[in-house]
């Protein structure tokens, strides 16, 4: 008998090394090579990085939805019709005390109470609630019908 003649009595079973994580062998289903094999593999969809590129719609740049209203003092008022009567928007137009903001003229709110001694009847505006009283104990009235 020579060497190249002797066979082991056990068959040899193959000893492999088994992948961490998993029932699939090696590679535990991951494959070879490549990023997605590795540990800690993170990779993002392509669409997600686009989306994250866009500027969100709100914040600095939103535009609120609702129009702000223009503020007027009551003493300018006073000074321009100091004999008192009705005020609308019209008047207060001719007047120079609003002007058109891109196109167009916005609710107009008056503000800033003082005593008045002559009747004002607005129309068409809102007022504070201040203004209201003023204008109320001077025997005027205001009409909140905005057109």
């Amino acid at each position: 008998m020579q060497i190249h003649q002797i066979r082991p009595n056990n068959k040899s079973s193959k000893k492999r090394k088994v992948g961490r994580g998993g029932k699939r062998g090696t590679y535990s289903g991951r494959g070879i090579k490549g990023q997605k094999s590795r540990a800690g593999s993170k990779i993002k969809p392509q669409i997600r990085e686009m989306i994250l590129k866009f500027p969100k719609r709100r914040g600095v740049s939103f535009n609120s939805l609702k129009k702000k209203s223009l503020a007027i003092k009551l003493n300018d008022i006073v000074k321009v019709f100091p004999e008192g009567g009705v005020i609308n928007l019209n008047k207060l137009k001719k007047a120079g005390l609003i002007k058109r903001i891109k196109g167009e003229i916005r609710p107009i709110k008056i503000l800033g109470a003082i005593p008045l001694s002559k009747k004002y009847i607005i129309k068409g505006c809102l007022v504070s609630e201040e203004v209201k009283k003023v204008i109320i104990k001077a025997k005027g009235k205001i009409d909140f019908k905005i057109k």
